[in-house]
């Protein structure tokens, strides 16, 4: 397999072409946002953690027939996956109170839900991922009816793979961001699953052990993304 061009850099990966227009390299970088990149920064050795952190769910996702873009980890830094058309939609599931639905309900964290809430966000920097609806998603043209309900079913089966996963590991999934992709004739589940992308707390101190660390400048970032990955590959 060939590493071609850069066709695209975004906040936290790269991606570059292949000798195989099905195929892409996925590449994870170590720079660091916050809040629609109006807080920026670096954690060392991220790129490495997330890949190998991704890496580990993406093949246990696919073991429980979620598909996903994943194809194979070629480093500890770059995957390779199928090319996707992403759909400007971040799906959110939440299984406990916390960050901004805590924020936007005036409520404190830490409330555990009586269910998984399903949220859908359309993925626009500039208007700070705005909160939509189902209908809204369907109607206006970002994905269609089926493919939200399909969004809504794979994100709900992802929620109970990982809780249990995590819980196995002494870890709360308290809530995580998922996105999906257009691949021939499906829908895929694609970008990364991760301490970026997941609020992860520590069963029992509640400690938190995902970017908001570095959302709220609470230190130890490197070593928090260390533990998740040496708890998840074990």
């Amino acid at each position: 397999m060939e590493k071609r061009e850069q066709l695209y850099e975004g906040k936290a990966k790269i991606l570059y072409a292949t000798d195989d227009p099905d195929l892409l390299v996925q590449y994870f970088k170590d720079d660091a946002t916050a809040f629609n990149r109006k807080k920026t920064g670096t954690i060392e050795n991220k790129g490495e953690f997330n890949c190998r952190i991704s890496t580990v769910i993406f093949r246990l996702l696919e073991r429980e027939g979620v598909r996903t873009h994943w194809v194979k980890t070629l480093n500890d830094r770059e995957m390779l996956v199928k090319r996707l058309t992403i759909l400007p939609v971040e799906v959110v599931v939440r299984n406990r109170l916390a960050g901004s639905l805590a924020k936007r309900l005036g409520l404190e964290e830490g409330r555990e839900l009586s269910r998984p809430l399903v949220e859908f966000y359309y993925k626009c920097d500039e208007l700070d991922d705005p909160l939509m609806t189902d209908d809204q998603v369907d109607v206006l043209g970002f994905a269609t009816g089926a493919e939200v309900a399909h969004m809504r079913t794979v994100a709900l089966k992802v929620d109970e793979v990982l809780s249990r996963f995590f819980l196995e590991r002494g870890i709360i999934l308290v809530d995580y961001k998922i996105e999906f992709g257009r691949h021939k004739d499906e829908v895929l589940l694609g970008d990364e699953i991760s301490p970026d992308s997941c609020r992860l707390w520590e069963v029992g101190t509640l400690r938190k052990l995902d970017k908001d660390r570095f959302r709220r400048d609470m230190g130890s970032v490197e070593e928090a993304y260390a533990e998740v990955l040496s708890r998840v590959e074990t």
